[in-house]
């Protein structure tokens, strides 16, 4: 299952998230997992590789974060869309067995404590830098970058590949409702 996941260098790390994909929010704290969906993810910093999320204080992931300062972001792909759609639409808070009821199938890397999510494109394991303020008043995470992972078939040599990828490989874009746009076509410039 891991055998196509690669790590990716810190300072290119930015690259996983630059395209504005729809993205999966992982942690845990005191044995308990969750996950979410966040759509308002942006690479911040090369060195020391950073990065923002914004989660509402009603999200259970979000109390997870707060508790054991530790995240992960996770680019999911469209063979994906149903699963991230239910992350995003159901709260661990209300219903406990979410990520059962989601299907999410879970893994680890020998380099990170926290749960990902298989099947994803890549994942970013992030440590909290607290800030409460920005936290409170602007629903804003900021995680530093500890470690990173691409699967190969669709990220090679610090770049995406999705020109090349089958549709299901490709990343989402959430637009509203039950709506997602798979990142498209290659376009270079001179």
């Amino acid at each position: 299952m891991t055998s196509h996941i690669k790590p990716v260098e810190l300072e290119r790390a930015y690259r996983l998230i630059n395209h504005g994909p729809t993205t999966l929010v992982s942690s845990r704290h005191d044995g308990i997992d969750n996950i979410m969906s966040a759509s308002w993810v942006c690479g911040l910093e090369f060195k020391p590789a950073k990065l923002t999320v914004v989660l509402d204080k009603s999200t259970f992931t979000r109390k997870l974060i707060e508790q054991s300062n530790k995240f992960v972001i996770h680019v999911p792909t469209a063979g994906q869309a149903e699963m991230v759609h239910y992350l995003g639409t159901h709260s661990r808070s209300d219903e406990t067995d979410k990520l059962a009821a989601s299907g999410v199938q879970l893994f680890q890397l020998p380099d990170s404590e926290l749960p990902l999510v298989a099947g994803c494109a890549a994942w970013l394991y992030c440590e909290l830098i607290p800030l409460p303020q920005n936290q409170n008043d602007h629903d804003l995470f900021i995680g530093e970058i500890k470690g990173a992972w691409a699967d190969n078939r669709v990220f090679k040599q610090g770049r995406w590949l999705f020109e090349d990828a089958p549709d299901e490989m490709r990343s989402l874009h959430y637009i509203a409702g039950k709506r997602f746009y798979k990142t498209g076509s290659l376009l270079d410039v001179e």
